[in-house]
Parts: structure tokens; sequence; C-alpha cells
């Protein structure tokens, strides 16, 4: 793997109320090799080359831990752009020496990622837990293993997903479901729906957040179209019809379907108001050297 420079880690955000509550944002990785048809990240706007080719940050425990020394303590993102578990991680585990000076610093942890490589780090994820606030959000797009072999062909399907939500949820981390994206006359039909809102209730899922579309924007586009071109006969015709070229691309049945979601999630008990989430998992964290001090 090819190591770039890099001068910072983390970056402060100003969305985090919007986005579970997050602090700073942190990915180790530029590049991601899961090759889903859809990702946002492929956007030119990210000026990410060879978005395909992952590509490590040199010296980046040493400059986190200079960052995490001096930072307010707050809850660090992780895998925003590029899924942190990636198959180098297996070898060079920055993401593992990422979380063990987050919980040597005491701070707390939001991860995405579409990895069971995660089950790994459960150790860690757990001592961070014990102290702070620890939110793990799976990428799920479809309950059927097929379909998302087609579009998300490199990572584990989405079974593997939900078994690795159990392992998490019964060891006490709060996980859950980024239902993002929905993908307009792919996965934005009701057996889809209802059969992802149960998987999640029975693998002890807290909640799952959707916004019920997909964005298209510069390269991401044409990479996506291509992938419908090659794999879905004829709905390449039927987006540029539907969707032109709009950024947001809804779901063209949204109310009925988003409906549907909601009452799913009411009736399993499950968490999908943004605000909610936030308040459910994030709890009162004490300063143990204010204690040790007094």
């Amino acid at each position: 793997m090819e190591f770039i420079k890099t001068k910072t880690i983390l970056s402060k955000v100003k969305y985090g109320n919007d986005w579970y509550g997050i602090d700073y944002n942190m990915n180790l990785y530029r590049g991601c090799c899961h090759g889903c048809i859809y990702c946002d990240s492929r956007s030119n706007c990210y000026h990410i080359d060879n978005f395909d080719v992952v590509k490590g940050k040199e010296n980046a425990l040493y400059i986190l831990e200079k960052e995490l020394s001096k930072y307010k303590r707050g809850i660090v993102g992780i895998g925003s752009m590029s899924d942190t578990y990636n198959p180098y991680e297996k070898e060079y585990e920055q993401t593992r020496g990422a979380l063990k000076l987050i919980n040597k610093y005491n701070f707390g942890v939001s991860i995405d990622t579409k990895s069971d490589l995660i089950l790994r780090d459960l150790d860690i994820l757990k001592e961070i837990n014990n102290k702070n606030n620890v939110i793990v959000k799976f990428t799920i797009t479809t309950f059927d293993d097929d379909l998302c072999k087609i579009i998300e062909p490199n990572v584990c399907c989405s079974s593997k997903r939900f078994e690795a939500i159990k392992k998490l949820s019964d060891a006490g981390i709060y996980t859950g479901i980024m239902l993002n994206p929905v993908l307009p006359f792919i996965t934005d039909n009701e057996e889809n729906i209802k059969n992802i809102v149960r998987m999640a209730y029975e693998s002890g899922a807290k909640f799952i957040h959707t916004y019920m579309g997909m964005t298209l924007r510069d390269n991401q586009r044409e990479y996506y179209l291509d992938k419908l071109d090659k794999n879905f006969e004829g709905l390449k015709e039927r987006y540029i019809i539907q969707f032109g070229s709009n950024y947001n691309c809804i779901t063209p049945d949204y109310m009925r379907i988003y409906r549907l979601f909601k009452n799913e999630c009411n009736k399993y008990g499950i968490l999908y108001n943004m605000k909610d989430i936030i308040d459910d998992y994030k709890k009162e964290i004490i300063d143990n050297e204010q204690i040790t001090l007094f």
C-alpha cells in the first residue's frame, strides 16, 4: 500500500449536531476498494485520484496523538469518506491504533463501516464505551446478499453485517444502520424496506437512519450510470429520463415508502430521527481527571 503525506488527521466539524453529534472527523485512509457502485466519495469535488486504490497516511498515529493531546474532548467520527476497515487494515492496524489513542485520551468515537472486520476491535470499543460515547453505524442498502454482491462487490455481504450488529449490540455497543443511499428502482421497494427493518430488530440494532434517495454528481454520476448499464438492463435510460442532471435523486415513491419505513420502525421500537438517535446514545461523561484532582 502506498502512503501519502499529511499534516493533520483530525478536523473540527460544524455539522455535528446534525450528523450523529460528532465533534471531529477523521479518515485514516484515502480511497476505498469496496467497489460500491453508488459511492459519493468518488465525486470530483473530493479530489481523490484513483479512488479505488487505498492509500495510507504517513505518521498518522503520531500526528493523531499530538492532536488528541491538545484538543478539547469530544466524539471522533471515523470513516465518512473512506471505510476505515478496508482489507489493508488487517495488516497495518491504523484504525486499531487510533482507537487505542482515542481510549487513552478519553474521547468518544463514531464509526461508519460496511465491514465486519470491526469485530476485531470489540475489546477496545468496550473499553471506550465504559467511560465515553460509542456509536457504530453499518451501511446496509439491501437485505438481499445476491443484490449486495452487485452493488457492493468487494465487501462482506449484508447478512454478515447483520451478524456483526448482533455481536456488537450484545456486547453493549450502541449500533445501528445507515440505510443510505436508497437506490431508485433498485432498493426503494416495500420488500427491501420491511426486511431491513425486521432484520435490524432481530440483530439488536437501535436505529436506522435514511433519506430515501441518493446523490449523483460529476464522476460519481458517470461511474454509477455505467454500472447500471452493465448490471441492470434499461435502468440507465430510466435514470436519465427521471433525474436528468439532478444532484439529489429522491425515490419517486418517496412519501409512501418513507411512511412505510417509519411505521415499520415504530412497530419494532427502532429510532430513525437523528435527534432521537443522538439523545439516545449520548450519556453523561464524568471527567475522571477532575475526580482524581478533588
